[in-house]
């Protein structure tokens, strides 16, 4: 079985997660600047197969696209240009980084190590994408 990659996609950082061969477990890959993810997503579909793409969709509680949203589509359409033979599916990314500080304190980690944006953005996506995982099964 081939991958699923998951993108919090932010203006200056992107946090990316990958599941196991099997699809089991989601683990955080890194976070990259927002300016490199396309080189580095091509490097990483050469290195792994990964069958879905997955992607936060930044939406307000009433579901009204946010102020990112537009940033995110854009990205949606250069990732379909780019990688066609990759399907890409949006998730639902409310209160994705909330959960990924309460994670990070839960986890028992220094105050000053919780303030590190690019841990944040990695986190959040790994927990889109256990998300995905569990309502999958």
């Amino acid at each position: 079985m081939a991958r699923i990659l998951c993108i919090d996609y932010g203006g200056k950082r992107s946090g990316i997660a990958v599941t196991d061969p099997l699809q089991i477990i989601a683990t955080g890959l890194t976070t990259v600047d927002t300016k490199d993810l396309f080189t580095y997503l091509e490097a990483y579909f050469k290195a792994e197969p990964v069958e879905l793409i997955l992607i936060g969709e930044p939406m307000n509680l009433d579901d009204t696209p946010t102020h990112a949203t537009p940033l995110v589509l854009k990205a949606i359409e250069l990732l379909k240009k780019k990688f066609p033979n990759i399907p890409i599916q949006t998730v639902d990314e409310r209160y994705s980084s909330k959960n990924a500080v309460r994670a990070m304190v839960e986890m028992g980690m220094k105050k000053k190590d919780r303030r590190n944006k690019k841990t944040i953005d990695q986190i959040a996506a790994t927990i889109l994408l256990q998300e995905y995982l569990h309502n999958k099964a």
